[in-house]
């Protein structure tokens, strides 16, 4: 198993140089975006962080983001950056009347991902508490993201010209970040997997990506389907094998050789070898046989467990 317990070698400072911001500016910000968005950001307080999806008409996930409100009149969205000019394109088209300008904000802001102890005794007082708890510090955001491997994570969003904490902490590589993006079994859509998931297919929903009792969204007569009526078939796991992964790769299961039984949604090297993905799979895949990557043939993956519980099925 790789690495499942607190790893002090995991601290520090990176730039997330995979990562882009679009910023949606105006009176109209939130109230757009919670019309085109999986998760209610009306109701978005200061201080709170939010997961959401951007789906197509038939609930097909096109981008996630992780959002939250600077000010009143302005909120941010993170997304994977290879797909961040698309996204932005198709989100402007719907802008229509509404009182809220669409920008790519990736070269006025600048993202660090801060892990570990290093990285607490840093921030010390202005350490948002719990996940998706946002604090102010000298003009940056500091959100909580959802720990992995043990390892408290933290989102620093500064303007670009800010001093960026990776003067004052330990270099942390930007693999071994992503290895713990993977490990939090929080999804990243990116231009490999766009329109490959349901919300649920990656476990949008249960990592709280989707508000089933917000207004309508792109999509949302399929996300809403697929949540009340049957039973789930697919759902994100985490696996590990010896070769290297990546997003969109195809995954094989023994008893079904002749197609795949999931896709690899994120993937990155472990720290102590080989390499873990978040991949969405046939549920009936992970209850006996084998996993294989590439191929029916291919070379064997093993599951890993999941940081949270998926809810049990109807």
């Amino acid at each position: 198993m790789s690495n499942p317990t607190p790893d002090t070698a995991l601290q520090g400072a990176v730039a997330l140089t995979h990562l882009g911001v679009i910023a949606a500016d105006g009176e109209d910000a939130a109230k757009f975006l919670h019309g085109q968005l999986t998760n209610d950001f009306l109701k978005l307080p200061p201080g709170e962080a939010r997961l959401a999806g951007f789906c197509t008409a038939k609930g097909r996930l096109m981008a996630s983001f992780i959002g939250w409100k600077p000010a009143a009149d302005r909120v941010l969205l993170v997304c994977s950056a290879d797909l961040l000019p698309p996204t932005l394109k198709r989100l402007s088209m719907f802008v229509l009347r509404a009182k809220a300008r669409l920008s790519d904000a990736s070269a006025a802001l600048r993202l660090v991902g801060l892990a570990g102890p290093a990285a607490q005794t840093w921030l010390g007082a202005d350490a948002p508490a719990a996940p998706w708890q946002v604090r102010e510090r000298d003009g940056a955001s500091v959100l909580r993201l959802p720990g992995a491997a043990g390892v408290a994570r933290y989102l620093w969003c500064a303007p670009a010209q800010q001093p960026s904490p990776e003067v004052e902490l330990p270099a942390l590589p930007l693999p071994a970040w992503q290895w713990l993006e993977v490990r939090s079994g929080v999804p990243t859509v990116v231009a490999a997997t766009v329109e490959q998931f349901v919300p649920q297919m990656v476990n949008l929903e249960v990592v709280g990506g989707v508000n089933f009792q917000k207004g309508c969204y792109p999509g949302q007569e399929v996300v809403a389907r697929s949540q009340y009526r049957g039973t789930l078939k697919r759902r994100g796991f985490i696996v590990h094998g010896d070769v290297p992964l990546a997003p969109g790769q195809e995954i094989f299961h023994s008893a079904d050789p002749g197609q795949p039984g999931g896709l690899v949604a994120n993937a990155a090297p472990a720290p102590d070898g080989g390499w873990s993905a978040f991949a969405e799979l046939k549920i009936a895949a992970t209850e006996g046989g084998t996993l294989h990557a590439g191929a029916a043939d291919g070379p064997l993956l093993r599951l890993e467990p999941l940081p949270y519980e998926l809810p049990a099925q109807a």
